[in-house]
């Protein structure tokens, strides 16, 4: 009997080490725009209802040093997208309508879409783009999505009542009347409202899991609120569009107060039925959920609404179009049932770079080699040595060329608006609201600064940094 045995438990122990084996995780990643690190419960907001996202970082990791790739949408999806900093990735900045070539992703660049999809996965973009339009190298199909829904372009996606989308290089007309503002096809706003954008993101989102279900996926799952309508803004006053005011109808507020919260709120209802659907499939336990914002939180609602009444940015100084911190550093929570341990709260310092290594680990992938991702799989998962970045750059070119280097996740170096410009020095340890310019009692770290700006930057054909 025993030797009949004996072969029986080898082949028992070798099926039991093969389902051990995790498949690769289904990997949801969740991009609100230009909500500030300030507007979540679980960053400190008292105003705002975000229940489902509150319950994300209950349930799994939040860090408390996150950074978006820049301070406006474009060149943060370009970080996002190749895993390169400011100083190396393709798009730098927004070019608006007159350079679209510079805000295009090319050919030759290799996005963690890409990635993804050549480790076999399904992926799918839901929401807004801004990396190329419907006919260039920068279409989301030829930069590793299998399939894409809603807007191309980023200014057209400020209208939250389009009467078109995009379907995989498609145009899917939508019931609403838009009024043109400006030269960008769909930019403008409605004045027949009936569907809302990003109501359509989340049914779409949640189609999207339904139908890649029995295969690892990577949605990205890029919201376009709360940004504002900047085009009604400049016409009508108020670019915080919504259906309803939602539980803010009775506050003693303005309606572009009322009008912000309940876009926050809406997008966290959105949030919460994706996640219902994910333990509905069976994928909860299978499926690593990611939640962050693009950059920091808006002024662009109009003249009654100030970023300020909802202390947007946290203790955290400026806002969106800033390299201060309240401009970068945003909200990052992630979610792992099983995996992530449930209520951590991170220190580690990371940004949106890292993406591209972190899920190409957990999906067994390579990536390209000239990278600035630095995988934090080992902090997610709790297991051994984190690696940490010497340096985290960035560069912004509005109203001239800035710069900003945070060293050894403490030092924050900034010079604004010119490369000659004198760098002011701050201990985010000390001083998180960047208010206290140590640059004169530590020239050697300045110096020092001074050389990752150098360093760190790299011209491409269309992102250069003026001759000093």
């Amino acid at each position: 009997m025993r030797a009949y045995l004996t072969p029986l438990v080898g082949i028992v122990l070798a099926v039991a080490g093969a389902l051990a084996q995790d498949p690769k995780p289904n990997i949801v990643f969740i991009l609100a725009d230009d909500l500030g690190y300030g507007e979540i419960g679980a960053y400190g907001q008292k105003l705002i209802r975000t229940p489902n996202v509150d319950r994300l970082a209950a349930e799994g990791m939040r860090f408390t040093q996150f950074y978006a790739g820049n301070t406006v949408c474009a060149p943060s999806r370009s970080v996002l997208m190749t895993g390169q900093h400011m100083g190396h990735t393709r798009v730098r900045g927004n070019a608006g309508r007159g350079n679209m070539a510079s805000q295009t992703l090319q050919a030759t660049d290799v996005t963690v879409a890409r990635v993804l999809h050549d480790a076999g996965y399904a992926t799918g973009l839901v929401g807004k783009w801004g990396l190329g339009e419907a006919d260039s190298t920068g279409a989301p199909q030829r930069q590793g999505f299998d399939t894409m829904f809603g807007f191309i372009n980023q200014t057209h996606a400020h209208n939250h009542y389009p009467d078109f989308l995009w379907r995989d290089g498609t145009v899917v007309p939508l019931p609403n009347v838009v009024k043109p503002v400006g030269e960008v096809p769909g930019a403008g706003y409605a004045t027949k409202r009936v569907a809302y954008a990003s109501d359509l993101f989340f049914d779409e989102a949640r189609e999207f899991v339904k139908k890649n279900r029995a295969r690892p996926f990577f949605l990205f799952l890029a919201l376009t609120t709360p940004h504002a309508n900047n085009e009604r803004s400049r016409e009508l006053g108020d670019g915080n569009e919504v259906p309803d005011h939602q539980v803010y109808a009775d506050r003693g507020w303005n309606d572009a107060q009322k009008n912000h919260a309940a876009m926050i709120t809406r997008m966290d209802d959105g949030v919460g039925a994706v996640m219902q659907l994910l333990r509905e499939q069976g994928l909860d336990e299978r499926t690593l959920v990611m939640f962050s914002s693009d950059n920091g939180p808006h002024r662009e609602g109009g003249p009654n609404y100030q970023p300020e009444f909802f202390t947007a940015s946290g203790p955290h100084r400026g806002i969106k179009r800033d390299l201060w911190d309240g401009g970068i550093r945003v909200p990052f929570i992630a979610r792992w049932p099983g995996r992530i341990k449930a209520g951590v709260v991170s220190p580690h310092v990371g940004y949106f770079g890292d993406l591209m290594a972190t899920w190409a680990e957990l999906a067994e992938a390579k990536t390209p080699t000239e990278l600035d991702s630095l995988s934090f799989v080992s902090t997610l998962l709790g297991r051994g040595e984190q690696t940490a970045h010497r340096y985290l750059y960035w560069e912004f070119y509005e109203g001239g060329v800035s710069q900003a280097v945070l060293l050894e996740g403490r030092w924050k170096g900034l010079r604004l608006k010119s490369p000659t410009a004198r760098i002011a020095l701050y201990d985010l340890a000390a001083d998180p609201g960047e208010r206290t310019d140590l640059a004169a009692t530590d020239p050697a770290r300045v110096a020092r600064l001074a050389e990752i700006m150098r360093e760190a930057h790299v011209d491409n054909e269309y992102w250069k940094l003026p001759a000093k």
